[in-house]
């Protein structure tokens, strides 16, 4: 009597369904056979060799080199025609490497916006040399990592925009990209917080719905000078106004210079 008990895949253990007709399946998607050739292709080891430790630094510059090929079709295109093949080609890989590395496209979409956040996180602190010494100074720091103050910076500005857009329609996405905890208004709330702890920002100020307006407003404030509607100078300006409401004692003397900013005149 055939053994109708369910199959399994070879390589992660999912379950198979028995055919109607033709041989039984060996491998529940193409990612796993992929897998499956890989080890078949690797000759056995000479007896007594130790056990070599896994590529772990080679897998993740590939899949580092494909998220790079997500985020430079979004930032040109945006993610709607981000196909699976079309990725490997901006990539210079086989559709088979990109499958070997990411089940889905969804998982591949989800690794690029983490990767991508951390590479930001990177070098936003590479690039931020203040501390809660001086609150006003570090404030202003943050901020400008919002802005397209760079080609690094516009371009992971594009990237972001097409993740927000996507997340519009598919809320697994979403769920990823717009994170509830809300890291970034709870540090800028933490610096003026600092502030007022300090004497130096204005008394009675809600600090967390200043974060919320600071950080939305140059969010978009930056995406208006990648589309060229404002100059950075302004941009720049505008939140030199809010910086000078949330700390009265700031003068145009102490602020960071950037090239091509023009101090605010405005009271």
């Amino acid at each position: 009597m055939r053994d109708e008990k369910t199959r399994t895949c070879q390589v992660c253990g999912a379950g198979l369904a028995r055919p109607s007709r033709g041989r039984p399946p060996v491998y529940c998607s193409r990612s796993c056979q992929a897998r499956a050739y890989r080890r078949r292709r690797q000759p056995l080891p000479e007896p007594g060799t130790p056990p070599a430790s896994p590529p772990t630094d080679v897998r993740a510059r590939q899949r580092r080199r494909i998220a790079e090929a997500v985020w430079r079709i979004a930032a040109r295109q945006g993610l709607d025609t981000a196909s699976m093949r079309r990725i490997a080609a901006e990539a210079g890989v086989s559709l088979r490497v990109v499958q070997y590395h990411f089940d889905s496209k969804h998982a591949l979409l989800v690794d690029a916006l983490r990767l991508l956040h951390e590479e930001n996180e990177r070098l936003a602190r590479a690039r931020i040399p203040y501390d809660m010494t001086d609150p006003c100074a570090l404030l202003r720091a943050v901020l400008d990592e919002f802005l397209p103050l760079d080609e690094q910076r516009a371009f992971a500005l594009r990237v972001f925009t097409a993740y927000y857009a996507r997340s519009l329609t598919d809320p697994e996405l979403a769920a990823v990209f717009l994170a509830a905890e809300q890291p970034l208004e709870h540090l800028v709330a933490d610096i003026i917080g600092a502030g007022q702890a300090a004497g130096s920002a204005a008394p009675g100020i809600d600090r967390a719905h200043e974060a919320d307006l600071l950080v939305s407003g140059a969010v978009g404030l930056g995406m208006d000078v990648v589309h060229e509607r404002r100059s950075l100078a302004g941009v720049r300006g505008v939140l030199d106004y809010h910086l000078d409401r949330i700390f009265p004692a700031r003068t145009a003397g102490h602020r960071p210079s950037v090239p091509g900013h023009q101090p605010s005149t405005a009271p």
